[in-house]
């Protein structure tokens, strides 16, 4: 049974993801990151990787809802050990192009504790979409 091009491209972003920020390979990480970037990374590959180096080791990925349409992927995450108070909520968005990540937007924002949630619900995972 074939994937579909967005399953193959979901399994891409999560890799590329893992890849990078959770085993810190640069080596294997260049298959899947281009050298366009968002505003706040210096340009190049090795611009996204320097920035990704002066995070400490500790950083982790942690995949949520991951949504594909025909070359676009959202992927709703954390990033946890960044060395800062709270952990990020990232909504990012990526363009897969020739079975690579061609472009990349992202939102980030704090994680507000469970007490902060003025709806009870966490922002990751848990039942977040509960009815």
């Amino acid at each position: 049974m074939s994937k579909t091009v967005e399953e193959n491209n979901k399994t891409l972003v999560l890799d590329a993801f893992d890849t990078l920020f959770n085993k810190r390979d640069y080596e294997a990480a260049e298959r899947f990151w281009s050298s366009k970037h968002g505003a706040h990374i210096p340009p190049g590959r090795d611009g996204l990787f320097t920035l990704v180096r002066g995070i400490p080791e500790t950083l982790r990925h942690e995949p949520g809802v991951i949504l594909a349409n025909e070359e676009f992927v959202m992927i709703h995450g954390r990033f946890s050990g960044t060395g800062r108070d709270r952990h990020w909520i990232a909504a990012d968005i990526v363009r897969i192009a020739d079975g690579i990540r061609a472009e990349h937007w992202d939102v980030l924002q704090d994680e507000a504790t469970q007490e902060e949630s003025q709806s009870g619900r966490p922002m990751f995972g848990g039942d977040m979409f509960a009815a």
